[in-house]
């Protein structure tokens, strides 16, 4: 038994033909519903593509930018082991000139530490 049957049993004509009309309008609404939901799906599944093409170029472009930043990190890290090398070679080769360019290097920061300290609000 379909469900107009149900709704049309122990009714007059009158009640059967408003059932009836409320049975088409009801049909109607489905058939707009499914129109609607069809040509909604097109543009919802384009724009899930897009939202998924967007997160990939995303994913993409900070994969590339992590490892751009390992190897900055390490040619950072043998460019300090290198300066650090040249440097405790440069004090072996030269142990007085390098003790002369400490003493004044250490005067300097002294002066302009101790001129700061005097002017606070002054740049």
């Amino acid at each position: 038994m379909s469900t107009s049957e149900k709704i049309t049993t122990g009714f007059n004509d009158k009640d059967r033909r408003v059932a009836g009309a409320v049975q088409r309008a009801s049909t109607g609404a489905h058939s707009v519903i499914d129109k609607v939901t069809g040509a909604a799906h097109p543009a919802v599944d384009r724009i899930a593509s897009g939202a998924h093409r967007t997160v990939d170029r995303a994913t993409g472009a900070a994969t590339h930018t992590a490892a751009v930043f390992n190897v900055k990190r390490e040619q950072l890290k043998y460019a300090r082991l290198r300066a650090m090398g040249e440097t405790r070679d440069y004090v072996r080769a030269n142990p007085v000139l390098s003790l002369g360019i400490a003493v004044a290097t250490g005067y300097l920061l002294a002066t302009v530490l101790r001129t700061r300290k005097r002017r606070p609000n002054e740049f």
